[in-house]
């Protein structure tokens, strides 16, 4: 048995959840996302509260229980509330500015880069943390792992762009003798 899948989806009132033909629509506040559903895993509809159930309980179906239950929480937690990720940039001379739909960084490199944020995505900077805002997790997290791999972050002097929760481990460096 799942753990995950047997737990039900709290629905508030502002999020109306349509589902028909293994497509499941979300709406509320914030936007609108869709998402198709496998057909071995089914959905049970109330006023407050979405199941997810299955029918058998092989190895796969299991895992195709517990991942629908948490992409579909997720969907509603982001249609009513939102996701963010803060990114942080830290080096001599690294910066970022917003410039129409586009990020420019300047990251040590002979040229700037442009970084074109996806649809649905929307980005703040502060100095030198970058906020990303979002209503699909899984694009936030998506776009948040591509602007770190721009420079991640070395461990001499962690130069590059980080996660703000992240903490790198730092290394010694040479010592003289």
């Amino acid at each position: 048995m799942s753990r995950v899948g047997k737990k039900p989806i709290g629905i508030s009132e502002k999020v109306k959840i349509t589902y028909s033909d293994n497509v499941l629509s979300v709406q509320g506040d914030k936007g609108i996302l869709t998402r198709t559903i496998h057909p071995d895993v089914h959905l049970n509809i109330d006023k407050e509260f979405l199941t997810v159930s299955i029918d058998t309980m092989d190895k796969k179906t299991r895992s195709l229980w517990g991942m629908t239950r948490a992409l579909i929480a997720n969907m509603v937690t982001g249609v009513s509330k939102g996701f963010e990720r803060d990114l942080e940039i830290n080096g001599i001379g690294y910066r970022a500015e917003i410039k129409g739909n586009n990020i420019e960084f300047n990251l040590g490199y002979s040229h700037p880069i442009d970084f074109p944020l996806p649809e649905g995505i929307a980005a703040k900077i502060d100095k030198n943390i970058i906020k990303l805002i979002g209503v699909d997790k899984e694009l936030l997290g998506y776009t948040a792992s591509t602007i770190r791999a721009l420079r991640p972050p070395e461990p001499y002097k962690g130069k590059g762009i980080k996660y703000a929760e992240e903490h790198i481990q730092r290394k010694a460096g040479k010592t003289a003798k």
